[in-house]
């Protein structure tokens, strides 16, 4: 249906995503990031807005970053089509072209005990140098295991990829991270008979790491996570005929944006950064244009609430920056929500705005999760937000007689 309504235009789009941007109070933290910070532009952009609350996959669903970002940009995250897995989108996004019968993995370096006892499941965040050294350090000691060639590459800090590349191989895999500290690794099992090699495999891969990175203080081993394959994506222009651009530092969300096939643009990690690239690149042919702030989600993991609160008050003073190209459609939300108080992404229902000069106003004062509540979206699956935003930019034509 939306494919026959759809027309073209040259309204120009922003859609800003904040990541993991979403709070919720508890005890020690009784008002969320967005309530603490100091928003004049982002609650004079509500005031002018209609806001609400999206659920990036369904009601107490916790989603990961791919699928919720999938969703944001239309792709039902249920929908088997769209399902890219961590691994998938961390390789590509780090700009390696995956052949379809590869297997991706993203990993994580991570700190264990001489008892085997993970202690820390990101390394302590190690620099994004120490994650090439090391990345390299692996690369010329893993080339090849039982005839399947071993290919890995630094992500970004304490995350890297990992492909596999052979024959026979099968992404049914159970990852290894347990997602908590204080516990051993998982063992990479097997979910169907077919993918018993690649397991063999992938076990044999660990302890080699293992072996590898015995010297190193922090990262001294690696959890196999989002053992993935290559989906078929519908392209983003034949979808919605909107030809997108991704300004995004870090390599999941360049990967998301690819396999959708926007086109991607090098930026900086700061909003003041990733803002001037979007200036830089606003005219020609490109029609919308997708901003990603990473460290709100980080700080959120990291449960430290001061720093989510300075990322959000820096987005806001540079947003001017984004009111001066006068977009058509200026969407600001996030993929999901990561509250400080659980320092983890979470299903709370994720902030929402949408402004435009057709989106109506309602009774949001702020940009924050109290106010969006208030708002005239109310509560919304994230999948329908490309239908908003073609709404809002003019580009959809009326349904029926």
């Amino acid at each position: 249906m939306l494919r026959d309504l759809i027309v073209e235009n040259d309204s120009k789009i922003i859609f800003l995503v904040l990541d993991g941007v979403g709070g919720i109070r508890a005890p020690g933290f009784p008002q969320t990031a967005l309530e603490a910070a100091r928003t004049p532009n982002l609650d004079r952009m509500a005031s002018e807005s209609a806001c609400g609350r999206s659920v990036p996959v369904s009601a107490g669903v916790t989603p990961g970053s791919g699928p919720a970002h999938f969703a944001l940009f239309g792709y039902d995250p249920l929908d088997p089509a769209n399902d890219a897995g961590r691994g998938v989108v961390e390789v590509t996004g780090a700009g390696f072209d995956l052949l379809d019968d590869d297997v991706a993995i993203r990993g994580n370096f991570a700190t264990m005990s001489k008892e085997g006892i993970l202690t820390d499941r990101r390394a302590g965040r190690i620099p994004h140098e120490e994650g090439v050294r090391i990345c390299r350090k692996l690369s010329e000691a893993i080339r090849e295991i039982d005839g399947v060639q071993v290919i890995i590459m630094p992500v970004r800090e304490y995350r890297f990829g990992i492909v596999l590349r052979g024959e026979g191989l099968s992404p049914e895999i159970d990852e290894t991270d347990p997602q908590l500290t204080g516990m051993k690794p998982l063992f990479p099992a097997a979910r169907v008979k077919a993918a018993e090699r690649t397991s063999r495999i992938i076990a044999k891969l660990v302890k080699m790491i293992d072996e590898t990175l015995s010297g190193e203080e922090k990262a001294n081993t690696a959890l196999m996570r989002g053992i993935s394959r290559k989906p078929s994506i519908e392209p983003f222009f034949d979808r919605y005929r909107l030809r997108g651009a991704a300004v995004a530092a870090y390599p999941l969300y360049r990967g998301v944006a690819r396999l959708c096939g926007m086109d991607l643009f090098d930026t900086g990690f700061s909003p003041a950064e990733e803002f001037e690239t979007v200036r830089s690149i606003y005219g020609g042919d490109r029609h919308f244009f997708f901003i990603h702030i990473k460290k709100t989600d980080s700080y959120g993991e990291d449960g430290n609430i001061e720093g989510k609160i300075k990322v959000i008050e820096e987005v806001d003073a540079r947003i001017p920056a984004l009111l001066d190209l006068e977009p058509d459609v200026l969407v600001v939300t996030g993929d999901h929500s990561t509250p400080c108080a659980m320092k983890s992404h979470s299903w709370h229902p994720v902030p929402f705005m949408i402004r435009s000069r057709n989106c109506g106003r309602d009774a949001s004062a702020r940009f924050c999760e109290s106010e969006c509540d208030r708002g005239s979206h109310g509560i919304f699956p994230a999948k329908s937000i490309m239908e908003m935003v073609l709404a809002n930019s003019g580009r959809l034509k009326k349904f029926g007689a």
